[in-house]
């Protein structure tokens, strides 16, 4: 079924969206750009107040310094005087004082762990939070060797597990022939895939993570020998039982595997474990529409790795010294309008649709990238779980701008892969026709599918528009978000700027959805 009206909603410097806990931006001052950041950080203004001294922070010292004229924060440790970056940060002034004189390392974590704030504010650094001496709990100080109770004197923040914990906790092994080396992992998880597996091996270095839910396992090591590029992974899913084979460059015995990195072998949040990049090359970009391109990046060839439907990865990239990172939802190299997975989806590129922004800083630098140059990517991050479409009859996806980004996935598995659903609909909101995404691709694919329903909304549309025009509100969505039946199961995935997410969701809870029923990519 086709229907060809608007897209409303533009994306006014608003990323794509893509995880959990998002935040709306505040406009900025004139001058008050990230550029302008940059400039001045490199100045050579004291922007400490404190002549390049570094301090011991003690929790009394931090908690004076609460107000805007004089803000503090803790950030892992390490305080920073955020006074001069208030009238800079995106998020506004209102956010920062959240954790005005306090550790803000949680709250950090909950809006955007993943931006390089030891970067962003290296020359706002007041000095470390002064170390507090722990005493070993009873419980658990005869648990704990003697060489490990103590780091500088403190204990060290591992949470010591229960033993019904540990047994669930991963294992590893390896074993060798005249010419591989196969690591073996038991996650002693069933229905283990491919998405769950993310392997890099790099100049012998070896990292090999394997995501069980919030947590994940970590097998890093300094390899022995040389081995060469390509890296294979086999999984027995039914058992949990992971294998990454390495092949030698010489055809020797090794003794042992290699040298161990701090965190080989260990099974902690996701949260806790910080995100790793790898250099990936860009190998085209095309052009979408007038301002939007899809950028095709190819992965080393000793990277596993799968983005699942619904995640988002971070492109890191060195602007002017400074590191800045984004998040951005991979997409498919087109829609499959046959439901077969496209060929060149092959797990050896990452496609991403990106909107060029005339006065954004890090798009800019992307859209200035020559093919053939590097950027970084994280692994995947998010929080969806195709899980929850699985057991959807409808699914009602609302799109703005760029959000249409995580949908092309769950568009593709909802309709390949799903059998109990009876009807998908789009409504993508858009400013004028020219900026809808895969307008074409979208038509055809309804057409096709007798499941698929698409809806163009503009906001601002042209006099020959027939199709529908405003921006998210309650009417629109009461006369387009219905159900197919009364009482059928529902699941509605929404996506753009923060404030086209937000008042969505409310707009959809007073219509009488609930919270298990809307799933909201922010980030």
């Amino acid at each position: 079924m086709l229907n060809v009206p608007p897209s409303a909603f533009p994306a006014p410097g608003s990323q794509q969206r893509a995880a959990a806990g998002g935040r709306s931006k505040v406009p900025l001052k004139p001058g008050r750009s990230l550029m302008d950041w940059i400039r001045l950080t490199k100045s050579g203004k004291d922007l400490t107040g404190l002549k390049g001294r570094l301090l011991e922070v003690t929790e009394d010292e931090l908690s004076k310094h609460n107000k805007k004229e004089d803000c503090w924060i803790c950030i892992r440790g390490f305080v920073y005087n955020v006074t001069p970056y208030m009238e800079y940060h995106p998020g506004g002034e209102d956010e920062l004082m959240k954790a005005a004189g306090t550790d803000g390392t949680d709250l950090f974590d909950q809006v955007h762990r993943w931006v390089n704030y030891e970067s962003m504010l290296k020359e706002c650094l007041v000095g470390r939070m002064a170390v507090k001496a722990i005493a070993v709990p009873k419980e658990i100080s005869s648990a704990v060797s003697e060489d490990k109770k103590q780091l500088n004197g403190v204990l060290p923040e591992k949470k010591v597990l229960a033993s019904s914990a540990k047994d669930l906790s991963p294992s590893y092994d390896w074993f060798q022939t005249d010419s591989l080396i196969t690591i073996v992992i038991y996650t002693k998880q069933k229905d283990m895939n491919a998405d769950l597996v993310i392997a890099d091996c790099q100049d012998k270095q070896l990292r090999g993570e394997i995501i069980m839910d919030d947590h994940s396992y970590l097998v890093e090591v300094d390899l022995d020998h040389a081995v060469s590029e390509d890296v294979a992974v086999n999984i027995a899913e039914k058992v949990g039982k992971v294998e990454i084979i390495l092949k030698k460059k010489d055809n020797v015995h090794w003794k042992n595997l290699g040298q161990p990195s701090e965190g080989h072998n260990t099974f902690i949040k996701r949260t806790d474990r910080g995100l790793f990049y790898r250099k990936c090359k860009l190998v085209s970009k095309t052009e979408v529409t007038h301002d939007t391109k899809l950028f095709c990046l190819m992965l080393p060839k000793g990277t596993h790795l799968r983005v699942p439907t619904g995640q988002h990865v971070y492109l890191k990239h060195i602007i002017a010294g400074t590191e800045v990172v984004k998040p951005y939802t991979p997409v498919l190299p087109f829609l499959p309008l046959d439901f077969q997975e496209p060929p060149c989806h092959d797990g050896v590129h990452i496609y991403l649709m990106i909107k060029i922004y005339s006065h954004g800083l890090f798009t800019q630098a992307l859209d200035h990238l020559q093919i053939g140059d590097y950027i970084s990517v994280s692994n995947p991050e998010g929080n969806f779980k195709k899980s929850q479409v699985q057991t959807s009859e409808d699914l009602l996806l609302l799109a703005g701008g760029t959000g249409f980004t995580p949908m092309v996935k769950l568009l593709n598995f909802a309709l390949t892969e799903v059998s109990c659903l009876r009807t998908v609909k789009l409504i993508f909101f858009n400013k004028t026709e020219d900026d809808i995404l895969w307008r074409n691709q979208l038509e055809q694919l309804a057409l096709k599918d007798e499941r698929f329903e698409v809806q163009f909304i503009l906001s601002q549309p042209s006099k020959d528009w027939v199709g529908k025009q405003g921006k998210i509100s309650p009417s629109l969505l009461s006369e387009f978000a219905k159900r197919s039946r009364r009482d059928s199961k529902v699941l509605i995935c929404i996506c753009g700027p923060a404030p086209f997410t937000e008042q969505g969701v409310q707009y959809l809870k007073d219509l009488g959805y609930s919270q298990e029923e809307i799933h909201a990519f922010t980030a």
